[in-house]
C-alpha cells in the first residue's frame, strides 16, 4: 500500500514588507526540514508536490533533491485566501485563525471561508492521489490546508483542533483511499 505524506512547511522569515506567499524558510526551518528528508520511512517517494507559495516550494524541494526528484505544484494547495487583511502581527493573526475555523461558512475579515478552502484542497488533492503513478506522495503545503483537509477525510467538523501544534508536521493516509493513517507528528525537533 502506498502512502500520502501531508507535510506542512517549517519555520519562515517572517517579513510583514513582503507579502505572506512568498515567505522563505528560516535556517531553523531548512535545517528540520533536511533532517525531515533523510527519514528512511520516505525512500518509497516517488512524487512531491507542493502549494506555489515561496516557503512550500522550498520545503519540498529539499524533500525531493533527496530522492532526485522535481517538484510539481498547485495552486489549489495553497493557504486559505487571506489578502484581504494581509501581514497581520501574531496575536491577532491567532484570533483570526481561531475564528475563521469556528465559523467555517462565514467570511472573517473578508478571509476566504473555510468550507470553500476546504473544498479546494480536498479536490487538489483527490486529483493529485488519482493521478498518481506510483509509489508514495508528498504533499508539502500549509497548516490550515492540512487540518482542513485531515478533518475532510476524517469526516469530522472543521475546527482548529485539527490544527498542527506548531509549523513543520506531517500526517499520513493511505493511497489511493486516502484513509487517515496517522494524526500531526514534528518533521523534527524544534531545538
Amino acid at each position: 500500500m502506498a502512502t500520502l505524506f501531508f507535510v506542512t512547511h517549517p519555520e519562515v522569515v517572517v517579513d510583514p514588507h513582503t507579502p505572506v506567499e512568498r515567505w522563505h524558510l528560516s535556517e531553523r526551518g531548512i535545517a528540520r526540514m533536511r533532517h525531515f528528508a533523510a527519514r528512511e520511512e520516505l525512500k518509497g517517494i516517488g512524487a512531491v508536490w507542493a502549494s506555489t507559495e515561496t516557503k512550500a516550494i522550498e520545503a519540498a524541494g529539499l524533500l525531493a533533491a533527496r530522492f532526485g526528484l522535481g517538484v510539481q505544484t498547485e495552486r489549489a494547495l495553497g493557504e486559505n485566501d487571506r489578502s484581504a487583511t494581509g501581514f497581520l502581527p501574531p496575536p491577532e493573526f491567532e484570533a483570526v485563525a481561531d475564528a475563521f475555523f469556528a465559523a467555517p461558512e462565514q467570511s472573517v475579515r473578508g478571509w476566504e471561508r473555510a468550507v470553500d478552502a476546504q473544498s479546494r484542497i480536498a479536490r487538489a488533492v483527490r486529483t493529485i492521489a488519482e493521478r498518481h503513478e506510483g509509489g508514495d506522495l508528498a504533499i508539502v503545503a500549509h497548516g490550515a490546508v492540512g487540518a482542513l483537509l485531515l478533518s475532510a477525510l476524517a469526516g469530522r467538523p472543521i475546527s482548529r483542533r485539527e490544527d498542527q501544534p506548531f509549523q513543520g508536521h506531517v500526517w499520513r493516509a493511505s493511497l489511493p483511499d486516502l484513509a487517515l493513517l496517522q494524526g500531526w507528528e514534528p518533521i523534527a525537533p524544534r531545538d
